[in-house]
């Protein structure tokens, strides 16, 4: 059947974490099922909104099947999960109709419920095959994937909800500020399990694709805590007690040349040239310093144009450091270079690329932390962008 069109954004918003194909591709190759879904589940609909399915069950992303046919309208009421190793020897289910109806004997279905106590659905899997899932590791992992696929429904609803509210000046600042800052911290507990309870499947006897998998895991992992850090220093900087620094003596020329051999080695096929003109060491924070030095050239690696070299230069003249990044490539308009540096603008220019637009706005923190400043400039043949901090 075809969804209902009130379900469509449910299925957008599913396909919108990018981390659940890999999830339903973990679950299915550590547990054996052949069939994983995460499903929309409401008082009368049943909604698949990611799928994999191997076993040709049927269902593709928004195939509805008849609530009443299935256990995870129990589930919903219930808010507990269920998990079956054989239909026929389970007491509770071995005359349920549904098994018989779908030809399933194992089975697995546990409860989606975002942060704010809503229930969305399920995430659950069948094999017509019998298949030992319940035990720890198995109950496990389906909730723990359950949890990080609640917060960030939960994180997907709260931007949406705040980009649209940000449209009214009267209400920007607080509403946007205060929900960063809660979904900041409350985010790290859960990312801390998934992260523990990966490196545990890591630790398992894997078959070459799920070995190649897990890295994938691990990497979006990484990713999302690189999103969570973003999203607090978005929230100091805004909320009046700014950014903290740890200054110390460093050799800045050596900072930049790791930031840079660092995004090299990530992007082989693009070339980054350094002239790096600094004799003796910098009182600044080394890590926030990094920091932005990371942001201007993964800026410029992604809007850059491809064919031509980003540009690193960082020189020590009449008491003030320089360092300046340039790459060649599209112009930016003038309106645009207006607000480039204000959070969520770069994301708002290029809605394909990902992230939440705050790099810049985040290098422009750690500058005036510094008591420095970060500027830009943009013609048809370059665009560059230059920070400047006093070294006394």
């Amino acid at each position: 059947m075809e969804p209902d069109e009130k379900f469509n954004a449910d299925i957008e918003l599913v396909s919108r974490i990018k981390a659940i194909p890999t999830i339903l591709d973990v679950v299915c190759l550590t547990t054996g099922l052949g069939f994983a879904a995460v499903a929309r589940v409401t008082e009368d609909s049943w909604i698949a909104c990611g799928v994999r399915d191997t076993i040709e069950f049927g269902l593709q992303p928004g195939g509805e099947l008849k609530l009443d046919t299935t256990i995870c309208n129990d589930i919903r009421q219930t808010r507990k999960l269920v998990v079956i190793d054989n239909v026929v020897d389970d007491p509770e289910f071995c005359n349920h109709p549904t098994p018989a109806m779908y030809g399933f004997q194992s089975y697995i279905s546990v409860p989606i419920t975002l942060p704010d106590g809503t229930f969305f659905g399920t995430l659950c899997g069948i094999d017509a095959k019998p298949i030992r899932l319940n035990t720890p590791a198995t109950i496990g992992m389906f909730t723990l994937y359950a949890e990080m696929i609640g917060f960030q429904l939960q994180a997907h609803l709260n931007l949406t909800a705040s980009a649209a509210i940000l449209l009214d000046e009267r209400r920007t600042s607080e509403l946007r500020e205060q929900f960063i800052a809660v979904l900041g911290h409350d985010l790290r507990n859960p990312l801390a399990a998934i992260g523990g309870g990966v490196e545990l499947i890591a630790k398992t006897p894997l078959n070459d694709r799920a070995a190649k998998i897990v890295p994938m895991v691990q990497s979006s992992i990484a990713r999302m805590a690189g999103l969570i850090d973003n999203v607090m220093d978005f929230a100091r900087g805004r909320l009046g007690t700014g950014l903290t620094l740890t200054r110390a003596k460093w050799d800045v020329a050596s900072l930049i040349g790791q930031v840079v051999s660092e995004l090299q080695s990530s992007q082989p096929d693009r070339l980054i040239q350094t002239e790096l003109g600094l004799d003796g060491p910098v009182d600044c924070d080394g890590s926030r310093l990094s920091q932005l030095v990371s942001n201007l050239v993964a800026n410029a690696l992604t809007h850059g144009a491809a064919e031509s070299p980003v540009h690193v230069t960082a020189i020590a003249k009449n008491g003030i450091l320089v360092i300046c990044v340039s790459n060649a490539g599209e112009q930016i308009p003038p309106a645009a270079l207006e607000r480039l540096f204000e959070p969520f603008e770069r994301g708002a220019m290029k809605p394909s690329q990902q992230g939440l637009g705050l790099g810049l706005y985040i290098a422009t923190q750690i500058a005036k932390a510094h008591g420095g400043a970060l500027s830009a400039d943009s013609t048809p043949e370059e665009t560059r962008f230059v920070f400047r901090m006093p070294l006394t």
